[in-house]
């Protein structure tokens, strides 16, 4: 089977998977959109290629709020990331700079789901009563050292599952080991979210709040709003 074949027929498999709980997903967000709330996101190594995937991007939610720590992203330093999401308390001083919201949800991405940074994250979303998704991958938290004593997973009050194996690589099939499958899982995880929430805005009459590409005509001012409407409240966007 070759690449695209492979990635196909993951994808095909982990929509199917997931119907459900990308359901009970968009209820959360839907929930948390219509009473004002953010979407907080979070994670941390390759797992922030998923977070900027949610932020100001055309297309994608206005109402989104990255959390970041720059220890955690790999180009500035990809040893001392890997240190940073294995630190105990890390997640409560990145929380207590960017503390999470009444109406807010959460989502966490780590394919691993196993170490302090996301689960910490996950266990403050829920002691806050907030809804968690946890975006992770079950075989891939199941073969991993359990860093925390506990996963990802077992924290969130809705899982969504990457399905993507142990050592991330895709190819060539049968003895993997190039071709990381975890970040166009991940992503794609996010796009099925917006289609679906999409579907029910459309059913219910609501309007998303949606970014427009900034190079478009009339792009810069149908995002004036919106930005004037979540800037106080995601500084990220200044």
């Amino acid at each position: 089977m070759g690449y695209a074949a492979t990635v196909h027929e993951h994808l095909d498999r982990l929509e199917r998977h997931n119907s459900e709980a990308v359901e009970r997903a968009v209820g959360a967000l839907t929930t948390a959109i219509a009473k004002d709330g953010l979407i907080v996101t979070a994670g941390a190594g390759h797992s922030l290629a998923a977070v900027a995937e949610t932020f100001y991007r055309a297309g994608g939610l206005s109402c989104v709020r990255p959390l970041y720590h720059p220890d955690l992203l790999p180009m500035h330093g990809a040893k001392s990331s890997t240190d940073a999401e294995r630190r105990t308390g890390l997640a409560a001083e990145v929380l207590a700079a960017d503390p999470l919201g009444p109406n807010d949800v959460l989502i966490v991405f780590s394919t691993s789901g196993v170490n302090p940074y996301p689960v910490e994250l996950a266990r403050a979303g829920r002691a806050a009563g907030l809804p968690v998704i946890g975006v992770t991958s079950g075989p891939a938290s199941s073969a991993a050292p359990k860093r925390s004593g506990t996963t990802l997973a077992a924290e969130s009050s809705i899982v969504l599952d990457t399905l993507v194996p142990p050592g991330d690589a895709a190819h060539p099939a049968g003895a993997a080991v190039t071709a990381p499958l975890s970040s166009l899982a991940t992503m794609f995880v996010w796009n099925l979210l917006l289609v679906s929430l999409h579907a029910r805005a459309e059913r219910d009459g609501v309007d998303l709040p949606l970014w427009r590409s900034a190079n478009t005509e009339g792009g810069d001012q149908a995002n004036k709003d919106l930005l004037a409407h979540y800037g106080k409240r995601v500084p990220r966007l200044a």
